[in-house]
């Protein structure tokens, strides 16, 4: 094993969003960090790979890539195509925003960090939770301590880790905790709207959100108890336990 990894770090606010440049300038006390990032925001794209057209990868200056497509495809060419060697972590952030409970399952910054699982590579994502101006630096900083214990440690077959600090100083953090995804949905998240033709359309966005409150999740740990929320997640939705009941029980031949 190297002394020091190859890191591709990513997100998916855009190649010039300010928390992956403090993202990737944290990484360097880790190993060499190597960005890849769309060139514009991708909040929401969730798992999403581009299948109708070709793609096209520019590099901006020394270890820094954009692509025109999703923060999926930059992982998949960039461990494919870019980089020299697989790298020893991907790490996808920091967005501006909580990536709590169900966000999981929209988030661009999340499957990044899914897709560098998929691959073979310790990945973990990096999310602020609060609102602006955004102290990225917090997030940084303990991005490169949980890097450097994944580099040492490993992490379990087919696992990611989704990281959720609350946006306060350091010294406003009570700690860490070691979370279960938890629940949350917006409320009223879609909106009416009419064109100048009076047309009604739609906009998805916003709302009023509400979580579980159970101790162990993800979102008490962050807004409520003030802690830094680090979640193992699975790459195997399969609900097992339902999985062995319908086996023994459901008959449909």
């Amino acid at each position: 094993m190297p002394a020091k990894p190859l890191i591709l770090v990513t997100n998916d606010d855009g190649v010039h969003a300010p928390g992956i440049r403090l993202l990737a300038k944290a990484m360097q006390e880790v190993g060499r960090p190597v960005i890849i990032a769309p060139e514009r925001d991708n909040s929401g794209a969730s798992h999403s790979l581009t299948f109708d057209r070709p793609l096209r990868v520019r590099q901006l200056e020394e270890d820094v890539y954009t692509m025109d497509g999703t923060p999926t495809d930059c992982v998949s060419i960039g461990i494919e195509k870019i980089l020299p060697e697989k790298p020893g972590l991907v790490i996808s952030g920091i967005n501006p925003g909580g990536n709590l409970g169900d966000d999981v399952s929209y988030s661009g910054t999340v499957s990044a960090a899914i897709e560098g699982t998929m691959l073979g590579a310790p990945s973990l994502a990096v999310s602020l939770v609060g609102e602006p101006p955004f102290l990225f630096e917090t997030a940084a900083a303990f991005a490169a301590r949980l890097a450097t214990a994944i580099w040492e440690r490993g992490l379990p077959r087919d696992t990611l880790l989704n990281v959720n600090v609350p946006n306060l100083p350091p010294a406003r953090l009570v700690g860490v905790r070691f979370t279960r995804q938890g629940h949350r949905v917006y409320e009223n998240a879609i909106k009416e709207t009419f064109d100048p033709w009076g047309r009604k359309h739609y906009w998805i966005g916003g709302g009023t959100p509400s979580w579980d409150r159970d101790p162990d999740t993800d979102s008490t740990a962050v807004l409520i108890d003030r802690h830094i929320s680090v979640t193992p997640i699975h790459l195997d939705l399969t609900n097992h336990e339902a999985l062995a009941d319908m086996r023994k029980s459901w008959k449909i031949d």
